[in-house]
Order: C-alpha cells, then structure tokens, then sequence
C-alpha cells in the first residue's frame, strides 16, 4: 500500500483516522480518572494500522519486521543496564541488524558476483521487504541511542513496536531517530495547528507525487526505457532530466506526507529536504538531499570512524561506499556512491576554498551538471545500459535532436516550469504572499491565508484524484530500497 493510493486515501486513512480519535477519546477519559497518564489505545490503535499497512502488499515479511523488534528490545534492555555485557549486547544487536538487511538485500548479489567471476554459485532468489533498508538503520539508530545514554531504553515491547514499524514513515523514511521521538510515544500533543499544517503538509506531498513525479515519469520512461542504440543526444537530456525532477518529487513528496501525517499525530519527524538542487556545490547538495541518511552516516559511521580527526579520505570512501550500497544491491549504486564521494573529497581542496571567488551562476551549473550525470548512474543497473546511455549523453552516438523530443518539452511546458519553480524554495514566500496583500497580523489577512490553503488543498486533492484513477505508474521510488 502507498499514500498516493486511492484505497489508502478514502478507505484505510478514513478508517484509522477514525479509530485513532475514538481511541484517544478513551485515553483521554482514562487521563481524567487518573488511572493511566500515556496513550496505550492510540498507540495500539496505530501499531495495529501500522502493521496492516506493511502486511497489505507483504504479509509474511510482517514475522521479520517483529522478530528483529524483538531482537532489539532485548538488546536495549541490556545496553540500558549497568552490566558489563552492554558492549556485547550492543554489537550483538547490530551485527543482527545488519545480518538481516544483508541477508534479504545482498545475498542474492554477492551470489552473482561469485558466479560472474567463474565461481560454482548458485544464485538465490529472495524478495527484498519492503522499507527493510529504513526500519533496520531505525533499529540500529536505537540501540546506538541508548548505548550512548542519549535516550532511554524502551521498556514497552509495544512501544519499540510502534517506533520502528509506524506507517507515515515505515516504507521510505525519513530515517526517524529514536532519540527525537522518544518522548513523543507516551507523550505527545497534536493541537489544531498541528492538524492543519498536517493535512496540508500531507496534501503538497501528494501534489508532488501525483501532480508531477508521476507525470516526469512518463516522460523519462519514454526515453530511458527504450532502445538505447538509437537514443538522440537530446533525448538523452531530456529524459535524464525529467528523471532528475521524477526522483526528487517523488522522495520529497512522500517525505512530505509522512511528515504531515506523523504532526497530526503529534510527532515531529526530520525534516529530509532543503531544496537540493539550489546547491552550489555536491557537498552541499548532499547537506539538502535525503538530510535523515546524511545524518545517520555522519553521526554512526564517519564520526565514529574518526571522522575529519583520522583518516578523513579513508572514512569518506567508506560513507559513500555504504551510501551506495544502502541503496540497492547492484554495481551502479556502488559507481554511484563512490562518484559523489570522490566529487566530495575533491571539492574540498579545489572548490570550497575558493568558492567566493567564482560566480554564483557557473557553481550553480556545475553542481547541477554533476547531479544529473549521477542520477545517469543511478538509473541504470545494467552497465551495457548505462553505456549506451552516456554515449548519447555525451554526443558520442545517435542524432542530436528529433521530433519526440520536441514533443517532450513543448507538449508538457507547463510542467517544466512548475517542477523548476517548485524546486526553488518559493513555498513560504507564496504561502504568505495573500496575508501580507490584506495586511499580516489582521483578521482579513488570517481569513485570506486559511481560505488560500483551503481552496489550494481542494485544489490539489480533486487534481491529485482525477489522475490517480486508472494510473498504472505510482509506485514510490524509494520504497525499492
């Protein structure tokens, strides 16, 4: 099941919505009496909905998500005492962590490696659970945050069950950390402005989604699902950039709708984008892209390693090495790991220092160069692909421009310049823009930005809907990793 789904949206999100309330009323009646001072029927409200929500399309890979919970309650219990088995309980769970991601995400690759290069192998067949890549590095984030004393050890199995398997965010993130919603399990508050920012939040992300990753694809598969052979430098371009816009609204727009929903629940998750492709530079690109697995690299893998103190080179190859193959279990993740990886530690000696000095333009079209020529190795996990790709990229091959290409741009030009316009950070600007016209702080200015959102909302959903009837392509990109 995915948010951009016309039974999650008028059937499961009705029914929890609606449950969800009923149990907080009880919760509520319950704080009143003073008997409890928590939310247990919310929160079993919402692990029972969680849980559906991952069985929908897997309902056998729902045993695994509860064994390794269960793996790292007991983890956690003993990393939170004052034993001297808390190093080893630590290591033991993640070293099960990762044997379980390596076992459904790598095995069947390694495999293909080993018979490549001559080996006897066979090759095992294993689906990848879905979100598995997410709920682990939570898991991991977890047991790290309890070691280092920077949360408590969950002493609710229900509880810990809640924060790794929470639908708004199980299947494609934001990397929440335990640390950050710790308090906000048993705790939390969901005012009416929460709700509201929610539900709008929620709606921008499916406009994304819908409105303009769903129609990008189209446009990129038309191009980059073809026969390459014959693929013009033009088209090249264009579907590689309609990729770019695809992948970026795509992500950031599930990450909108988690985010929404989880506030109007009363949790705050991270926030995962900064408008990526206003950087200047690749490093601070990847400051602004998928922000919560920056952060979880950083902060569990490179400090750790020793960060900028030791062997900066050596800790950096590694980040992006594990970057890379975080996201899916092929050699083009790899290539495309380690290609930002060297562009990072390159531009800290030939472009950051002298960053001032170069026009603000030319950095701009550098890193978006960079960018692009990345989501090309991104794309394509079949290296003869890849190449026949690049070789139109670059003019080496096939025509300069054709007809379909033409039609690609002029066909959907509106569509260009409103994922252009989108990709600026125009949002708050425009969000204010109606309250400041009719006087900011007034009554009318406050009538005038809450109809603006509600008729924008509209907006959205009946757009959003009409296109999601009889849609074949809506499948998000990041629940594959």
């Amino acid at each position: 099941m995915v948010f951009s789904d016309l039974f999650f949206l008028f059937v499961f999100l009705p029914a929890f919505v609606v449950l969800y309330r009923l149990a907080r009323f009880i919760d509520n009646r319950l704080d009143h009496d003073r008997l409890h001072c928590h939310h247990p029927a919310a929160n079993a409200v919402l692990v029972v909905f969680s849980l559906l929500f991952y069985a929908w399309g897997e309902p056998v890979y729902v045993f695994l998500m509860l064994a390794a919970v269960l793996v790292n309650f007991f983890a956690g219990k003993v990393i939170a005492s004052a034993s001297r088995h808390r190093k080893a309980a630590l290591w033991t769970g993640v070293v099960a962590n990762v044997a379980i991601l390596g076992t459904f995400k790598y095995t069947g690759f390694f495999a293909q490696t080993l018979s490549d290069i001559g080996l006897d192998v066979a090759v095992p067949q294993i689906a990848l659970p879905i979100g598995i890549s997410f709920y682990i590095f939570q898991s991991v984030s977890y047991l790290v945050d309890v070691y280092r004393g920077e949360a408590p050890a969950q002493r609710n199995f229900f509880n810990l069950l809640l924060y790794i398997s929470m639908f708004p965010q199980l299947i494609a993130g934001p990397i929440v950390r335990y640390g950050s919603v710790a308090a906000e399990i048993n705790s939390r508050h969901a005012s009416a402005q929460d709700v509201s920012d929610g539900v709008f939040r929620f709606l921008i992300g499916l406009g994304k989604k819908v409105i303009i990753a769903n129609q990008f694809s189209e446009i990129a598969d038309q191009f980059l699902k073809t026969d390459l052979s014959n693929l013009s430098t033009a088209g090249a371009w264009v579907g590689i950039v309609a990729f770019t816009f695809q992948i970026y609204f795509d992500f950031s727009g599930y990450s909108d709708m988690a985010i929404g929903i989880g506030r109007c629940l009363g949790f705050h998750f991270c926030e995962n984008f900064n408008h990526p492709y206003c950087s200047r530079t690749i490093t601070e690109f990847w400051r602004r892209w998928h922000m919560s697995l920056g952060s979880f690299f950083r902060d569990y893998v490179y400090i750790p390693l020793g960060g900028n103190r030791a062997h900066q080179f050596l800790n950096i190859l590694a980040v992006w090495f594990l970057t890379g193959m975080w996201h899916g279990a092929s050699w083009n993740f790899i290539i495309w790991g380690l290609y930002f990886g060297v562009i990072v530690m390159v531009e800290k000696f030939a472009v950051l220092p002298y960053a001032g000095r170069i026009p603000r333009p030319v950095l701009h079209l550098y890193a978006l160069l960079l960018i692009v020529i990345g989501w090309g190795i991104f794309y394509f996990d079949d290296m003869g692909s890849m190449g026949c790709f690049f070789g139109s990229f670059f003019g080496f091959q096939g025509a300069g421009w054709d007809f379909t290409v033409e039609s690609a741009i002029f066909d959907h030009f509106w569509l260009w310049l409103t994922a252009i316009a989108f990709c600026m950070p125009l949002r708050k600007t425009v969000a204010s823009l109606p309250a400041r016209i009719a006087g900011e702080g007034s009554t009318a200015g406050a009538a005038v930005s809450v109809t603006s959102r509600v008729v924008l909302s509209v907006v959205i959903l009946i757009v959003s809907v009409a296109l999601l009837i009889g849609a074949t392509n809506n499948a998000f990109l990041y629940t594959r990793f």
